[in-house]
């Protein structure tokens, strides 16, 4: 991609070339990884960065977006310090910190699971209140 044309362009809109350019089940797949961040919580707000990783952060990182040959990566910032109830998380497990689910080509994703664990990625980066004051 010409240098010039993406300093100019959104992080929006570089997450949707990077899903055109896939033009395969991964970019489907990020894509719909991708709404289901935006349903989870609409003030979610996209970037573009480490040269081509789309990320979403609410008050810090809740998550990125990682394309590979065999799988399409999210990984939560904060991952090891959330609850997992359905068991979501598949990848990075030895980490004190980041969690993280591979999804693989014809996996089907367990949507209502996953939006329940953005949204708590949201509150656990929600500043607390003795932090405000």
């Amino acid at each position: 991609m010409d240098e010039a044309k993406r300093d100019t362009e959104s992080p929006s809109e570089l997450i949707d070339r990077k899903i055109a350019e896939l033009a395969d089940w991964r970019g489907a797949t990020l894509a719909r990884l991708r709404a289901l961040v935006k349903e989870a919580d609409p003030e979610i707000v996209e970037e573009w960065k480490w040269r081509g990783v789309p990320v979403w952060e609410h008050d810090g990182i809740i998550c990125t977006g990682e394309t590979y040959k065999s799988a399409v990566k999210m990984t939560f910032a904060r991952g090891a310090a959330l609850e997992d109830p359905a068991g979501l998380f598949n990848a990075s497990l030895e980490g004190s910190t980041r969690r993280a689910i591979d999804f693989r080509e014809g996996e089907t994703i367990n949507e209502e699971a996953l939006k329940a664990l953005i949204r708590a990625a949201v509150a656990l980066n929600r500043p607390s209140r003795a932090k405000k004051k």
